[in-house]
C-alpha cells in the first residue's frame, strides 16, 4: 500500500479513530441490547433485518450482514432451535431455502429496539442535506477503495 501523504496523515488518523469509535460503540450497544433479550449481537441483527426487509435466502442474509454463509448457517441453526426463525423452501425455486421469522421471532423483533441504528439515524438527521449527500459520496468512495484494497491483498488466514 502506498504511504499516506504527510500533510493528511493527522486527518487520516482522526478519521480512522472516528470510524473505530462508531463501530465499537455500535457493537457495544447491540451486544448489550441483545443480552437483555437472551440473544447474541448477530442474532439481534438477523431478527431486526428480517423484520424490516422480510424473508430472505441464506445467501441474501449473508450478503446483508457481511458474513460468510457458514457463519450465518450457524446463527440460523441456533435461532431455529430457539423458535425465532424457520427455514422454508422457496415457491419460485425449490432448491432455495428462505429464512423467515416465526411468530415468536416477530414478537421479539417488535419488542427490541435497534438502538445503534436509531442513534446513528438521529445523529445523521442533524446534518443538512448538503452534508448528508457529501458524507454519502465520501463513504461510498471509501467503501469502494477498501473493497479494492481487500481484493488486491486479501487478509491472511490468521488475521
Amino acid at each position: 500500500m502506498p504511504p499516506i501523504p504527510q500533510e493528511i496523515k493527522h486527518d487520516v488518523d482522526q478519521i480512522v479513530e472516528a470510524i473505530l469509535y462508531l463501530y465499537t460503540e455500535s457493537r457495544r450497544l447491540t451486544k448489550g441490547m441483545a443480552a437483555r433479550y437472551g440473544l447474541t449481537g448477530p442474532q439481534l441483527t438477523v431478527v431486526k433485518m428480517l423484520e424490516s426487509l422480510g424473508d430472505m435466502s441464506l445467501s441474501e442474509l449473508s450478503d446483508r450482514i457481511h458474513a460468510q454463509n457458514s457463519t450465518v448457517t450457524g446463527i440460523i441453526d441456533r435461532m431455529e432451535r430457539e423458535g425465532l426463525v424457520a427455514r422454508a423452501r422457496s415457491a419460485k425455486d425449490r432448491r432455495m431455502v428462505i429464512i423467515q421469522l416465526t411468530d415468536k421471532g416477530r414478537l421479539l423483533a417488535r419488542d427490541v429496539p435497534l438502538r445503534p441504528a436509531e442513534i446513528l439515524r438521529a445523529a445523521l438527521g442533524r446534518l443538512d442535506a448538503v452534508e448528508a449527500r457529501e458524507l454519502l459520496r465520501i463513504l461510498t468512495k471509501l467503501a469502494h477503495e477498501v473493497r479494492s484494497i481487500v481484493i488486491q491483498s486479501p487478509p491472511s488466514e490468521g488475521s
